[in-house]
């Protein structure tokens, strides 16, 4: 099941303070590219009769039913990639582009 980081869902519910759109659902799509990689599209949307709901980290989360193939492993993280600048990020198993998290020792 697609899943979204505590982090992730914190800086979704800000930006949906910030942008007025609290109580609404959390869409998301994803489009397969010829090199096999994957394009990733969210925002805020109502829900329609026949997308897929559930609830994660405090989000209303809908998908369209023709979506999830591409993003039922998929995970959202928010992550500094360089000083000072957050983005999204998707790990997707599925994507051509995917490159599993390398794990941080102390």
């Amino acid at each position: 099941m697609f899943k979204v980081t505590p982090r992730a869902a914190q800086q979704v519910i800000a930006s949906a303070k910030q942008g007025g759109t609290e109580g609404m659902a959390l869409r998301f799509a994803a489009r397969k590219k010829d090199d096999g990689s994957i394009d990733y599209l969210m925002g805020f949307d109502d829900p329609k009769e026949e997308d897929i709901r559930f609830s994660c980290e405090g989000l209303d989360i809908v998908i369209s039913p023709e979506y999830l193939p591409l993003l039922d492993e998929a995970v959202m993280d928010y992550v500094e990639l360089d000083e000072g600048g957050w983005q999204f990020i998707f790990l997707n198993p599925k994507d051509a582009s995917y490159v599993p998290p390398k794990e941080v020792s102390d």
